[in-house]
């Protein structure tokens, strides 16, 4: 076990990271396909190919799921994963080829970096193609390169978001893995000690918090498209795409806990699920779990991110 979500069969990661642009994007792939889910809890999110994720929609499985930087623009990478899958005959058999599956969702890393250069096809290409089953590389890569938190005052008094991962083994060889690119208007709490571990920085730098700020007062107005958190777990359980919906609900539960506001209208937060295996598990223990590691995992990214663009990060205060 990595400690990942590459911890559960036949899932791989990749990512594609430009630190000069300070943006990415990371690929999941789903081997042999998955039984997809999602839920959408932010009021600013952007999406792509996520309606195939709905039960009342035809197709059962998705080959694999991208998550980008570069706010819309960033969804031109799931056109390179589509061609690396077709290539290798992956897809949804329509005859005449095999369509890929592949459900992509970004976030808003514009004000850091580059806001010219964004994830486009090459660049998802480059991901798919760096897919691996070992362990995954966390922090200031892939989708979460240009991440940032704690937006109330703007990219001025923010602090480096980051990707993480993470996974559990359960009873019944049942295994569950997350992994989320950390973007939040809010804070990241350590859901163990309460404490904010990054986010609106105060006068003297250090996290002063998003809430006690809001509550004297300091209320952000207007488009602020600025913030996402994006997650995805998965398992080797056999779900449906009901079920599988339900498991990406329960698992939203871990955004709530680990981020300080979560789900405002200037956040996209979604959290996708895959269920690629066909174990019998009982699903609210399924999604309680997943709902912890999505925690862990946004944490985790947030103590692994370097300082990038200006932006500080948490290690280096």
């Amino acid at each position: 076990m990595h400690d990942a979500i590459t911890d559960v069969p036949g899932i791989r990661v990749g990512h594609a990271t430009d630190p000069d642009a300070c943006t990415g994007c990371t690929v999941i792939l789903c081997d042999g396909g998955a039984v997809g889910g999602v839920d959408i809890r932010g009021s600013a999110s952007g999406t792509r190919e996520v309606d195939a994720l709905s039960p009342s929609h035809l197709v059962e499985r998705c080959h694999a799921v991208v998550l980008a930087g570069g706010s819309a623009f960033g969804l031109d990478a799931a056109g390179g994963v589509m061609d690396f899958l077709e290539a290798r005959g992956v897809g949804f058999d329509v005859g005449v080829t095999r369509v890929p599956i592949v459900p992509a969702a970004i976030l808003f890393d514009l004000r850091v970096g580059r806001a010219d250069v964004r994830p486009d096809r090459a660049m998802g290409r480059r991901a798919a193609e760096a897919a691996e089953a070992g362990p995954v590389a966390e922090g200031s890569v892939g989708a979460g390169t240009g991440a940032t938190v704690g937006k109330l005052l703007g990219s001025a008094r923010a602090m480096k978001g980051g990707l993480g991962t993470a996974s559990e083994a359960l009873p019944g060889g049942i295994i569950v893995g997350a992994l989320a690119a950390v973007n939040a208007f809010g804070d990241v709490i350590d859901p163990e000690t309460g404490r904010i571990l990054a986010g609106l920085r105060g006068p003297d730098g250090q996290p002063a918090g998003t809430v006690p700020a809001m509550r004297a007062g300091t209320l952000r107005a207007g488009y602020a498209p600025e913030n996402t958190t994006l997650a995805v777990v998965a398992t080797n359980a056999r779900l449906t795409k009901t079920q599988a919906a339900k498991l990406a609900a329960l698992a939203q539960n871990g955004i709530a806990r680990a981020i300080s506001p979560a789900h405002t209208t200037f956040d996209g937060d979604l959290v996708f699920a895959l269920a690629a295996g066909d174990r019998e598990g009982d699903l609210n223990l399924i999604g309680t779990v997943a709902a912890d590691l999505v925690a862990r995992a946004i944490v985790r990214g947030i103590k692994k991110a370097r300082s990038l663009g200006g932006i500080p990060a948490v290690a280096d205060l």
